[in-house]
């Protein structure tokens, strides 16, 4: 293919419809949805993604050569090249269609690079950002010559990653241990999660107290809640029981007039949240179904290439996945235009379009922000093709484009203040005037949500005196910032400039494949390795992990897309100062052993962490030759203990069993050699169930979200999503579990009735 920027490129004045087409897409489930629009004069074929790459074994990058890649048809895509290559020759038109961004580029540019019998002047390349009629029809009307450009953005990325992790990797090997490895924009994701764990483990909790008073006006039976805020002019603060117990002695005096001293009513308009990009569609799957950055990006995939609905065939269901761009195309406008209208009403259509302004200067704009590709498909009407996942996903990006394209709620926020002497309390509610984008759509990010909607607060008019009806107050202690969630990283990873739409998945997926973060119930934590390797690459190589630098790097791949730089400039301004740099790491760098807290049982001394020839982390002891003392580990580094004996008797033939680890975790096995019955282990956490006296056991539910129930389900059905304990709740009785919450960890009651909680002492 020559060399050009994605002009676009003429057909030949034939009848091509009496031709033979060959169309190449990225996957199968795409080739389906692309034949059923095409029909049976196209054939489809699908490259099952890159089908060249740099060498496995080897660097790859003549250095020489002015880092000229050494590109080898992948091992398992052979039989693939092969099957494209024969069909390409037979046909007399071939269609290059893999995805509309950098990575799709180069695909298409590594499939033209082996059609070496087909003339060049017969290849197309093709894009659409939906799988649409409408879309693929336009883009067969106007194909174009590969973007070089494009594909050099994509050369420089690969390069870049693959000079850092080949250079750098062996180093680490030779200075910490066997089978780690370094990446250029992974390591800066490890490093923001490290020092976030820093901040947390050297926090010191301070312990304050808050007031609540119960009030109703008199002769009113509607009770409400406010807040103590101020005493005198001064935010309140109540730093131990002592001083609470002052103020609540003159609170509860049945002296204390509590008086309303001041009424503010401010209505305000509360505008939707643009149509989904990548990064907030990967957030707020999160926040909703505790979904990985991975999975949504996986639904988001079959939902682009298409699902079979019915009679109606293989369909597209939204736009591209992987884009950074709040915009719409006008056609899709005027469709959620007609639908809100019709569906709605006439006053939930904004007077004027909305259009979303970009965010950055980053942002590529040359996809629309995610959308569904047919607004008529509302959710519920097509629910029975999708399974439970597809439909969530599906329904979000439906819900929040429509709503993206409404009318702004109305709301009425109300604030009173209420006076008892010299103590201020408030007690806030908001009530909706018009619902608006909010009949369809609320996004679950906490800084969107109305906190003080749901409080049921009277009308109150200033100098309405109040009758006190209870007043409470909890003890609390500050927390530190919470960990990272996929979430919360991305957007993180997008607020400085990190990364791109398409790399936020495989970076959060590779860190925690090397083992340097690993996933503790939601969060993120860097394991000791994490944390070890984050402190040589920041100590030697301080530009692999500064945020600046790597998000300045982003901005020249973009500009490289852009025409403005050369792809072997940018390489060689990184390269060249980070050969220096990495020569003098070799000389200097000291050896590093992974210390963990366990010691050898045989001599005492810390074991350290190793990784086996075959991958296989286990302690070792550092006195070796002469202590050989070795413990298996498993991924996130914990002992992997042999044969535990358990209480538990095998169903078959009534023998012990003992507690052993596979490759999924622990299992139960049968001490019987005639035996050997497995079975899977069940944790038992200590505490009794309420209900009906057996053990509560931790469980995982079908999404892998941890849960506690009885061991004797189904006769007990008793389940809870917080961690249970013996304490008994003082209002009811019922049992009281530990929530762990971003604000605080906190004893709530297990009913659902009783509303009882307090804050949990921090753990020492």
């Amino acid at each position: 293919m020559p060399e050009s920027s994605g002009t676009s490129k003429k057909l030949k004045k034939e009848k091509t419809s009496e031709k033979k087409s060959l169309v190449i897409v990225e996957s199968p489930a795409k080739a389906k949805t692309i034949k059923k629009i095409l029909g049976r004069s196209y054939q489809i074929k699908a490259s099952v993604g890159h089908i060249r790459d740099l060498p496995k074994k080897t660097l790859g990058v003549d250095l020489r050569n002015y880092y000229e890649p050494e590109y080898v048809i992948m091992q398992d895509k052979k039989k693939v090249v092969k099957d494209l290559s024969t069909t390409a020759k037979e046909s007399d038109f071939v269609y290059l269609a893999p995805d509309p961004d950098r990575e799709g580029e180069a695909i298409a540019w590594h499939i033209a690079s082996i059609l070496e019998e087909v003339p060049e002047d017969k290849i197309f390349r093709i894009e659409f950002n939906e799988i649409t009629k409408n879309a693929i029809i336009e883009a067969m009307k106007n194909p174009r010559d590969i973007d070089m450009k494009r594909v050099d953005a994509q050369q420089a990325r690969r390069v870049l990653d693959r000079l850092v992790g080949y250079k750098l990797s062996p180093l680490l090997w030779s200075k910490v241990q066997q089978g780690l490895s370094a990446g250029r924009v992974q390591s800066v994701a490890v490093r923001i999660i490290c020092d976030r764990e820093q901040i947390i483990e050297a926090f010191t909790p301070e312990e304050y107290w808050t007031i609540q008073a119960n009030l109703s006006k008199l002769k009113s039976s509607l009770i409400f809640p406010a807040d103590l805020i101020r005493f005198k002019d001064d935010k309140i603060s109540l730093k131990n029981e002592q001083e609470t117990t002052e103020a609540l002695e003159y609170l509860k005096d049945k002296n204390t007039k509590y008086i309303v001293t001041k009424v503010n009513t401010r209505k305000t308009t509360r505008n939707p949240s643009p149509p989904f990009i990548t990064s907030t569609l990967q957030r707020e799957a999160s926040n909703k179904f505790s979904f990985s950055v991975k999975k949504t990006m996986q639904i988001a995939q079959q939902l682009y290439e298409g699902i079979e609905l019915g009679n109606a065939g293989f369909t597209g269901l939204i736009t591209y996945m992987r884009t950074d761009s709040t915009r719409v195309a006008d056609e899709a406008a005027e469709s959620a235009k007609e639908f809100i209208v019709s569906h709605f009403g006439e006053e939930y259509y904004p007077s004027k379009r909305r259009v979303y302004a970009k965010k950055k200067k980053s942002v590529q704009d040359a996809h629309e922000a995610i959308r569904p590709t047919y607004v008529e498909h509302v959710p519920e009407s097509i629910k029975e093709f999708l399974n439970k996942d597809q439909y969530r996903i599906y329904k979000l990006v439906w819900d929040r484009f429509i709503a993206s394209q409404m009318e702004s709620a109305q709301i009425n926020n109300i604030s009173n203040e209420i006076t008892a002497g010299d103590y201020i309390f408030r007690a806030s509610h908001s009530k909706i005037l018009f619902k608006g984008f909010y009949i369809v759509y609320q996004s679950a990010d906490p800084e969107d949500v109305d906190k003080d909607s749901s409080k049921n607060i009277p009308e109150l008019k200033k100098g309405d005196e109040l009758q006190l009806k209870e007043i409470l107050h909890e003890q609390h202690f500050t927390q530190p910032p919470p960990r990272y969630t996929e979430a919360t990283l991305v957007k993180t990873l997008e607020e400085n400039g990190i990364g791109r739409p398409s790399t936020y998945a495989p970076i959060i997926a590779t860190i925690q494949d090397r083992g340097y973060v690993i996933k503790d119930e939601r969060t993120l934590k860097p394991t000791e390795l994490g944390k070890v390797v984050n402190n040589i690459l920041m100590e030697h190589f301080t530009n692999i992990v500064d945020t600046n630098f790597t998000a300045e790097l982003e901005e020249k791949l973009d500009q490289i897309e852009e025409n403005s730089l050369l792809w072997k400039e940018v390489v060689d301004e990184f390269y060249s100062p980070f050969k220096e740099v990495l020569k003098e790491a070799k000389e200097k760098m000291t050896k590093v052993k992974i210390e963990s807290e366990q010691q050898c049982p045989n001599c005492g001394k810390n074991m350290v962490i190793k990784v086996s020839r075959r991958g296989e982390k286990f302690l070792a002891c550092p006195g070796y030759p002469e202590c050989k003392t070795t413990m298996p580990l498993t991924k996130d580094n914990k002992i992997i203990e042999q044969d535990r004996p358990s209480d538990e008797l095998c169903d078959k033939c009534n023998s012990s069993m003992v507690i052993k680890y596979g490759p999924y975790g622990e299992y139960l096995k049968c001490t019987s050699e005639s035996c050997g019955h497995r079975k899977a282990y069940v944790k038992k956490i200590g505490v009794t169930c309420p209900q009906c006296g057996g053990n509560m056991i931790e469980k995982k539910s079908r999404y892998g979200k941890i849960f506690y129930g009885c061991d004797n389900y189904p006769k007990c059905n008793f389940a809870s999503w917080g961690f249970p304990t013996e304490e008994k709740c003082p209002e009811c009785g019922s049992m009281l579990v530990k929530k762990f919450l971003k604000r605080g960890d906190k004893l709530a009651c297990s009913s659902k009735e009783c509303k009882y909680s307090r804050a949990a002492e921090p753990q020492s």
